[in-house]
């Protein structure tokens, strides 16, 4: 399903948030950085390689929140900070995250409260108190990452939601949306639209 290690992430925690399982092909669990695997697994995430290709995952449980930071590799990337906040809007607990390379990467911030979620940002930590129950919205992106968390929300929510800022994906998620419609998410995509 996904190559990319950002684009895999972002399906491993749309998938988690869900309460969903995921096969990704042409990636293995080698492939992401060691900072992404203590979060991942720190939240209750089990990731193995599939005998038969690629890499298999599925959450252990309820998703428990976690502290984490982002850093250069092999560190937490700062490209899935956002959707690692979006993820853990479903999680057990108050899950803290820091960023430490780019400190004003909290353009999601604004739109997931929207959907019910608890989060907060103060200077470069993010402060995120779960389970929320995530309901509809109606939302804009205004980057790459923001729209990327705000549709793991908008997945993972009751109800039908609205995300305005979609051509951002064209950026970096060639595949995204129809790798998510093969795991059986719903998205329409208005040409000219949102």
């Amino acid at each position: 399903m996904a190559g990319d290690r950002i684009e895999a992430a972002t399906m491993v925690m749309a998938a988690a948030a869900t309460g969903g399982t995921v096969h990704l092909d042409n990636i293995t669990a080698a492939d992401f950085p060691d900072g992404l695997t203590r979060a991942l697994a720190e939240a209750g995430i089990i990731r193995a390689d599939d005998p038969s290709g690629g890499v298999r995952t599925h959450l252990y449980g309820q998703l428990q929140a976690l502290e984490a930071a982002t850093g250069p590799h092999p560190g937490l990337p700062t490209d899935t900070a956002p959707q690692l906040a979006a993820m853990l809007t479903r999680a057990e607990g108050t899950s803290l995250i820091g960023e430490r390379v780019y400190p004003r990467r909290d353009t999601h911030v604004q739109g997931l409260p929207s959907f019910g979620a608890e989060i907060t940002a103060t200077g470069p930590i993010l402060r995120v108190r779960g389970p929320a129950r995530l309901h509809g919205a109606e939302v804009e992106a205004a980057d790459i990452r923001a729209v990327t968390a705000l549709l793991i929300a908008a997945l993972a929510a009751d109800g039908t939601s609205t995300i305005r800022g979609m051509f951002h994906l064209r950026r970096g998620y060639g595949y995204l949306l129809p790798n998510l419609a093969t795991l059986g998410a719903e998205i329409t995509t208005i040409p000219g639209g949102p």
